[in-house]
């Protein structure tokens, strides 16, 4: 259960940073920046989203093998592009629907093999 807590985590950082790096690489407002015009707050809040996933990650390694950790989180992929469509208005074709497809397929195996 924590193991699934962790992943969760990782997942839902992994998905917040590159959802606020989209964003926050398409704002050129530079009253919005107190250092850099691709250092504003959207950017700053990716940062601080990827180093929550990167902690996640840390202790998700401590306890699972690393071909079976990155293999699982793998998930990221689809979860962002299931993000990118419903906050960004991104479409998914048929192509990517595929790759969906194969992505979930292979998290499922990886998922059924480990004990």
């Amino acid at each position: 259960m924590i193991k699934l807590l962790l992943f969760a985590g990782m997942i839902t950082g992994m998905v917040s940073a590159n959802l606020l790096l989209k964003v926050g690489s398409g704002v050129s407002d530079t009253r919005m920046s107190f250092l850099h015009p691709a250092l504003n707050i959207y950017v700053l809040g990716s940062l601080a989203a990827f180093t929550a996933a990167f902690g996640f990650y840390f202790f998700i390694l401590k306890s699972t093998p690393l071909n079976v950790a990155q293999s699982l989180a793998a998930a990221q992929f689809v979860a962002i592009i299931f993000a990118a469509n419903l906050v960004l208005g991104e479409p998914i074709g048929l192509l990517r629907w595929a790759g969906i497809l194969l992505i979930s397929i292979g998290i499922l195996l990886v998922g059924l093999s480990t004990d």
